[in-house]
């Protein structure tokens, strides 16, 4: 908690010049952050390009804590794909294989699509909204093309204990705030 009260005593001794400084600084990482994720929004045709794997449902492929990296390119799906998957009752996105399509109509790209996790025993249609038999590509986010092994662990520790995410902003922000310049 000193090294914490050293920081904040640290900031506020500083000169204005040099807070200001500091929060530009801060502002270029926040941006450099947000610009990172448009890019990659960009690039994979995706709304969501990376996800992290919450539950066991995929253990033969991927695992609890994995980050997955999605596509959304206009080309058909296939029985096989690992995709990732958004209901509007649901808050939080699903990754699982499909399982089987079923065509519309002549448009290749107008597939029904029917998914499950490898690791469960039955097809998710327990986990579609009442009336929903199917995924339309409205539903779908992507499909995986990469992953990161348990490097999502990070993200499922900060969602599981908020005040312990909101800890680690604030000592971010101060570390950033409080950083020496090296010109000085």
């Amino acid at each position: 908690m000193e090294v914490i009260l050293a920081y904040v005593d640290e900031f506020r001794h500083m000169k204005f010049r040099k807070k200001i400084l500091q929060l530009v600084s801060l502002a270029i990482v926040i941006g450099s952050a947000l610009s990172i994720w448009k890019i990659l929004q960009v690039v994979s045709h995706s709304e969501c390009p990376v996800v992290v794997v919450l539950s066991d449902s995929m253990a033969s492929g991927y695992n609890r804590g994995d980050i997955l990296f999605l596509t959304y390119f206009n080309k058909p799906f296939e029985v096989g794909d690992v995709i990732a998957y958004k209901l509007k009752d649901k808050e939080i996105p699903i990754v699982h294989r499909v399982l089987q399509i079923h065509k519309k109509n002549e448009d290749p790209l107008d597939q029904l699509i029917l998914t499950k996790g490898d690791n469960n025993q039955v097809d998710d249609r327990h986990l579609y909204p009442k009336d929903q038999m199917w995924l339309e590509r409205s539903d779908i986010m992507g499909k995986i093309e990469g992953f990161l092994p348990y490097v999502g662990y990070i993200t499922i520790y900060l969602n599981d204990y908020p005040y312990f995410k909101l800890v680690m902003i604030g000592l971010m922000s101060l570390f950033v705030l409080t950083g020496k310049d090296p010109q000085s």
